[in-house]
């Protein structure tokens, strides 16, 4: 397939945006590049179906040993494989083609789940019988998922800077918010009720046909071979980029603010808990608990106009995550204030709590959409303060951060909501990144003055 030419200009600047557009998502990175266009649309249809897996694993484990612990674990185990994954998939985007790199990542990703199919199928079989299957093979599937996602997606993000325009990046940032707002709200929302209608096994199997949507983005990419010498994959060139991330003090910010947010935050490893104890509802209040925070994220998105507008992104960021920290707090405190509440808990709608649900399905909106303008000013930063032979190796970071934080998180949450409650990570976790947050940012002056307009890494 011949090489797609990158735009060589952008369309109208933001600042020629009058009226209400100015406020909503700009749609100009869809029209400049098909390129980023197919790659976005296929990534939102093929990305609903990989967060049903998510919420479906965490169901299926919970169903199997019931315990919230053993639902953290499904994210700790595949911890340091991501994050070898996430170095090196980072180095192999950077040294070969990086649409290659991307087919094969994302045909094992498909091939995984596939496999979670099997497995569910299996468990669905014994089941009848009265035993369930091993656990273990659940999470050994999950990590070779993960391992894999985490080089498609560290590939992904260093892929968006050579088909579009640089000043186009942050409304690329921003759309990409939309879409993962939608695999957010739809995945787990359909993962509830597939799991709860037609079972787990199913609800896999829906994951590995949607697959085909986004697997179409990414062979219709051009052909997107290392610009400049060719060298070798491998030690000299991690230890490359590692030392470019030593140099880089506002990019590095950017991965330990994240990762403080992600570990002390997250409540998501709670869901299956909540829904079964708690709150009632079952698989189908964990589906709405995580589509509530996609919406969050999705409304922030649609209204980002104004992010073409904000340069001082480091303090965008740390008061985006502080925010954060508020409504994670507030979730703990509703969890609390629940435990005391007179509710017999049972499977279905009719069983759930509802002004418990609905708080904390506001507490996770603010989450998302607090999340999302971090995200957005995180991932351009890197995008536009790395020079392009850089930006796989910290595209895969970034990855590690934002996927490995969350399971960091997991593991956090599912410890403590087990020696102690489950209302007391969450309330804890948000005290803790509003402070951490507050002393970082004091503390580092190169990121309370970054500056767009003159990126520094």
């Amino acid at each position: 397939m011949p090489p797609e030419p990158s735009p060589a200009s952008s369309p109208s600047p933001a600042s020629e945006r009058r009226g209400l557009s100015r406020h909503l998502v700009d749609l100009a990175p869809l029209r400049a590049s098909p390129a980023f266009a197919r790659l976005w649309i296929g990534g939102a249809i093929s990305g609903i179906g990989a967060f049903m897996t998510q919420v479906a694993v965490g169901l299926q484990v919970y169903e199997i040993t019931e315990s919230t612990f053993m639902v953290g674990l499904v994210g700790g185990i595949a911890l340091v494989p991501m994050i070898i994954a996430g170095l090196w998939g980072g180095v192999i985007a950077d040294v070969f083609d990086r649409r290659r790199v991307l087919i094969v990542a994302s045909l094992t990703a498909w091939a995984s789940t596939v496999a979670l199919a099997a497995l569910s199928f299996h468990d669905q079989h014994l089941h009848a019988d009265g035993t369930h299957a091993a656990v273990w093979p659940f999470f050994v599937v999950t990590t070779l998922s993960a391992v894999a996602s985490t080089v498609s997606n560290a590939t992904r993000g260093s892929v968006v800077g050579r088909i579009l325009p640089a000043d186009m990046i942050s409304r690329a940032t921003a759309l990409n918010g939309i879409s993962f707002g939608v695999m957010l709200t739809v995945g787990p929302a359909l993962a509830g009720v597939l799991a709860a209608g037609v079972g787990l096994p199913w609800t896999f199997t829906v994951d590995a046909v949607l697959f085909s949507a986004g697997f179409l983005g990414i062979w219709m990419l051009p052909s997107l071979p290392r610009l400049g010498e060719r060298v070798e994959a491998g030690w000299p060139v991690l230890k490359e980029g590692l030392a470019f991330l030593r140099r880089s003090p506002n990019i590095r910010m950017s991965f330990v603010v994240d990762i403080i947010a992600m570990t002390f935050g997250r409540p998501y490893v709670l869901f299956p808990a909540l829904g079964a104890t708690l709150v009632g509802g079952g698989a189908l209040t964990v589906g709405a608990l995580a589509a509530a925070g996609a919406v969050g994220t999705m409304l922030t998105s649609l209204f980002s106009g104004p992010v073409a507008r904000v340069h001082r992104h480091g303090v965008a960021i740390s008061r985006a995550i502080q925010v954060f920290g508020v409504f994670a707090a507030l979730f703990g405190l509703t969890t609390l204030v629940a435990s005391a509440v007179e509710h017999e808990p049972a499977e279905g709608w009719g069983g759930v709590h509802w002004p418990t649900l609905a708080v904390l399905a506001l507490c996770m909106a603010g989450m998302g959409a607090a999340d999302e303008v971090s995200a957005i000013f995180r991932q351009t930063m890197i995008i536009q303060a790395a020079p392009d032979e850089m930006r796989g190796r910290l595209q895969g970071v970034f990855v590690v951060v934002v996927t490995g934080g969350p399971r960091l998180g997991d593991m956090y949450a599912g410890a403590l909501a087990a020696a102690v409650a489950l209302w007391f990570p969450p309330l804890l976790g948000g005290v803790l990144v509003i402070a951490l947050i507050a002393i970082l940012t004091r503390a580092q002056r190169a990121w309370r003055e970054y500056d767009a307009q003159a990126p520094t890494p």
